[in-house]
């Protein structure tokens, strides 16, 4: 056993993974806005995703807790493609692997069964996350590319980064 971030990694081990419900929400939106330098949705954004996309989502908990979150669709107008919106983990179950974990059991659902590629933005200074992503292509066996995503221009208020899209596939 190796501590990380102060827990036993063993502890990691009772997490369970589901699709979220709209009662979740208010977890979720809590978990985000702890999570700098996520973008926080709105409280309701959470709840539609749970309610209309869970089948796309994954939460994971360690009891009634919930400790990581991840929303995603598959893209209605490019068919195969399955976009992974945000990714967040609790701080305190940080560098544990449950952001791959969670990924992991994204893709072996059946309602991912015939995406072709995944799909994100990340900013350029988001290392944890494009960490996170190379490291699903090396598992994968895939090619990860980066393409023109969302421009800061975009984005109102001026402070946001560049969202270049990472595209892993063509998957197997």
């Amino acid at each position: 056993m190796t501590y990380v971030g102060g827990l036993l990694s063993s502890e990691l081990d009772s997490a369970t993974f589901s699709s979220p419900a709209p009662q979740d929400a208010a977890q979720i939106w809590d978990l985000v806005r702890n999570s700098p330098p996520l973008d926080q949705n709105s409280a309701y954004s959470y709840i539609l995703l749970a309610d209309h996309f869970r089948n796309t989502c994954v939460t994971a908990r360690r009891q009634e807790l919930i400790i990581g979150f991840i929303s995603a669709y598959l893209v209605p107008s490019t068919p195969g493609v399955l976009f992974v919106w945000q990714v967040v983990v609790d701080p305190s179950f940080r560098g544990m692997g449950l952001a791959g974990r969670m990924l992991d059991e994204l893709l072996a659902r059946k309602e991912t069964a015939g995406i072709t590629e995944l799909h994100t933005t990340v900013s350029p200074g988001n290392e944890s996350s494009r960490s996170l992503f190379r490291s699903l292509a090396r598992r994968l066996g895939v090619p990860l590319t980066e393409r023109a995503g969302y421009g800061r221009e975009l984005f109102p208020g001026g402070d946001h980064d560049d969202e270049p899209l990472l595209v892993i596939g063509p998957l197997k």
